[in-house]
């Protein structure tokens, strides 16, 4: 009986053997043959060679840094900045999501590989039944059975290797979101951060001219009261210091909410960062240097670009995966167990059990459906390649207008420097004249009202300058070139210039 048991064994094990064997022949011959539907290659879109715009430096003038582009907020050189950018990335809930997002198409992933391979599963059953004695069989029998069962869908014509390289696709293409949500939110931080700084710095224009004011109205209607002139200067004064003090609470309310922004933006309820950022500080004096590099770097810095790339890999994929069913499914299936009719039996040598053995699935007729499928999925793919064209055209577009706001934003502060000089200079004389009876107390009014105008205005577009470098690095990618050039180098580059807090 032992010997039995011997020699079914070793010819149980040989046969196991030469399937493992044909198994794996049959994996190595199918790997082997071209899937079916297009390879993806990947588009070749010109682009210009230079910026429309054409910025008054060159274009292509220094290398990427990686470094520098990683934490471009560094050359800010302001730790309060640095500290809320580090911590929006750890803690906003849109990051999180997004890097779940992530997390799960690399789950979907290892699931579609695991489809090219053997799924095995081990089950047992028992059961009792009775027949009935008018069947001609009558009685109770009972029958048990344990074993693994393996089935494999051999991936002759390439469905699953096509929805393999779809899934792969998919998850590049959820990772370049991650990186585009974590661009926009840095982007995001320190644009409301330079809110919160230039609010500052208008808030301290208004306050600094309604103090002026408030001595100027506070002396002339004590001349007034004295009898020494008449109420018109003192009420002119008046009013134009309540115009001056009605700037404020606007301006109160948008440091607010750029506050409230920032809060959030680092995942804590309102109120959190007002006392960290509640002293005053100016934008840095820094003069700091981009190299905006040239059209084609966007296609790789861009991570909406590579997002709309990854996704027309992906559809052509699927085109693929659409084509395979138009062919034949093989599939091997098999099975090794212990069957007996009572459990005292089951585990006896004659009790066990195996099969394996080929199928083929093939859907002959279907009215259609598997080359309406085909048509779909093709439309899917060319819809993903006007999508990959149409977001290298709305970057293009969005460099072009980051940079004429930039370059001219900068002009336009120049402008507001020389205006402001000239206008305390008027200021001055006007309330000299006034003093020598040589003007009335009009044109002290108006070069005041003036002199705030154009501090505020100055202010603003200050920060704006700022605001539009944070802006020129988001449309670029993900940061640019920060060079700091010695003295006497000359370094063909678009300088953000180095501006005083006050003009």
């Amino acid at each position: 009986m032992k010997r039995n048991d011997d020699i079914f064994a070793r010819r149980l094990q040989g046969r196991i053997r030469t399937a493992i064997g044909g198994l794996i022949v049959c994996w190595l011959l199918i790997w082997g043959c071209a899937p079916v539907g297009p390879d993806y290659v990947k588009p070749d879109i010109r682009t210009p060679d230079a910026w429309y715009a054409r910025p008054p430096v060159s274009e292509s003038s220094g290398k990427s840094d990686a470094g520098v582009l990683a934490r471009w907020w560094e050359t800010f050189d302001d730790p309060a900045l640095t500290a809320l950018i580090d911590a929006a990335v750890r803690r906003n809930l849109d990051m999180k999501q997004a890097l779940s997002r992530v997390r799960e198409a690399r789950a979907r992933q290892r699931g579609r590989r695991a489809d090219l391979f053997p799924a095995v599963d081990a089950a047992a059953s028992a059961s009792k039944s009775r027949s009935s004695g008018k069947s001609g069989a009558g009685g109770t029998s009972e029958l048990y059975w344990s074993g693994v069962d393996a089935a494999w869908e051999l991936d002759v014509f390439g469905g699953l290797r096509r929805s393999l390289e779809a899934s792969q696709a998919d998850l590049a293409a959820d990772e370049a979101d991650f990186q585009d949500v974590k661009i926009s939110l840095m982007a995001e931080v320190a644009l409301n951060y330079i809110d919160v700084r230039t609010y500052q710095a208008r808030l301290a224009v208004s306050r600094s001219n309604v103090a002026t004011q408030e001595e100027t109205w506070a002396l002339l209607d004590t001349v007034h009261r004295s009898g020494l002139g008449d109420g018109l200067a003192a009420e002119q004064a008046r009013y134009n210091l309540e115009s001056s003090r009605s700037r404020i609470p606007d301006l109160k309310t948008g440091l607010a909410q750029a506050l409230n922004r920032l809060d959030i933006l680092t995942a804590r309820p309102p109120g959190s960062v007002h006392e960290m950022l509640s002293a005053a500080r100016p934008l840095p004096e820094v003069a700091i240097q981009a190299a905006i590099g040239v059209p084609a770097d966007l296609l790789r810095r861009r991570p909406d670009i590579r997002r709309a790339e990854r996704i027309l890999a992906a559809e052509t994929a699927r085109v693929g995966v659409a084509e395979a069913e138009r062919y034949p499914r093989f599939t091997l299936d098999g099975t090794i167990g212990l069957e007996a009719l009572s459990l005292g039996d089951l585990l006896q040598t004659s009790s066990r059990q195996w099969r394996i053995g080929p199928a083929l699935n093939w859907r002959i007729f279907d009215a259609g459906a598997i080359r309406s499928g085909i048509e779909i999925q093709t439309a899917i793919q060319e819809q993903a390649m006007l999508a990959y064209e149409t977001a290298i055209l709305n970057a293009l577009e969005e460099v072009e207008n980051a940079l004429v706001a930039y370059v001219r934003e900068q002009e336009k502060l120049t402008a507001l420097k020389a205006a402001t000089r000239s206008a305390r200079s008027a200021a001055d004389l006007a309330e000299q004249r006034f003093v020598s009876g040589l003007v009335g107390f009009t044109d002290v009014l108006d070069a005041q009202r003036s002199l705030l105008t154009f501090e505020d205005d100055a202010a603003a577009s200050r920060g704006a300058v700022f605001a539009n470098l944070v802006r020129l690095y988001k449309v670029l990618g993900g940061g640019w070139d920060v060079v700091r050039p010695a003295a006497s180098e000359t370094q063909p580059l678009i300088p953000v210039e180095s501006h005083e807090t006050t003009p």
